[in-house]
């Protein structure tokens, strides 16, 4: 019967149920569980499982550089960092309430760690994140156009639940990239959330972007309700090297 009902498991694909019942049988433990126990074991070793499995995709789709968490954030060197306010991003309430974020401070501070942290926790919450480099967004998007898949690449990118834009402001923005930027925002403006890392204080956004009447309408929807984070000190990158 054992193999039977192993093999049954097997056939419907209830891997982490399998895993589960096995385990208990190896363990010799089966007469001193009861019936409604060992279905709730084996129902729940299935939920956990199939929930990882959706975490685990979405954290591959979201394209992240390099994995990053709250937790392992460092606390103790000066950077500016508000304990705190980090700490009530934790239940991703930023998400459900289409909040925006921004990173702002010095090269090698941690802020693309810190902005991957905040997509990671919302991955594993049930979001749908996307990680994106300034210069690298802008430039598909650009050849988009030419292929025709823009509008297609747009729709992805209004669906995310979360965008992550990284090293935003490298350098000053075009007058096609700024629409395609204001199209993004737009499309996203009090329904989805936002993260923008970039070492320019928020300030110097504007001059950034250009041309200010597009300027003004980017920065009204992502800038004056948004939560700030603004880092400070030495690279971080540096003293590990040192």
């Amino acid at each position: 019967m054992t193999h039977e009902i192993i093999h049954l498991m097997q056939q419907l694909r209830l891997t982490a149920m399998r895993a589960a019942f096995e385990g208990i049988v190896s363990s010799k433990n089966m007469k001193d569980i009861g019936n409604d126990e060992l279905l709730n074991l084996l129902l729940q070793a299935e939920w956990d499982g199939r929930e990882n499995q959706k975490s685990n995709r979405r954290l591959q789709n979201a394209h992240f550089r390099f994995s990053a968490s709250i937790e392992e954030i460092d606390w103790v060197t000066p950077r500016g960092i508000n304990k705190t306010q980090l700490l009530r991003f934790t239940d991703a309430s930023f998400v459900k309430n289409a909040e925006n974020i921004l990173v702002t401070g010095p090269t090698g501070v941690g802020k693309s760690y810190m902005a991957t942290a905040l997509g990671h926790l919302a991955c594993q919450q049930g979001y749908k994140v996307s990680y994106f480099l300034a210069q690298k967004l802008f430039a598909t998007l650009r050849m988009s156009k030419a292929d025709e898949s823009y509008m297609k690449l747009i729709k992805r990118i209004e669906r995310q639940d979360v965008i992550i834009i990284d090293d935003f402001g490298m350098q000053p923005l075009d007058q096609t990239t700024r629409m395609m930027l204001l199209e993004i925002i737009e499309d996203r403006h009090q329904t989805k959330s936002t993260i923008i890392a970039s070492q320019l204080p928020v300030e110097k956004w504007y001059e950034v972007i250009g041309e200010s009447t597009v300027a003004d309408a980017i920065l009204d929807r992502l800038v004056h309700t948004a939560h700030r984070i603004e880092l400070s000190g030495e690279s971080m990158r540096k003293k590990k090297k040192q």
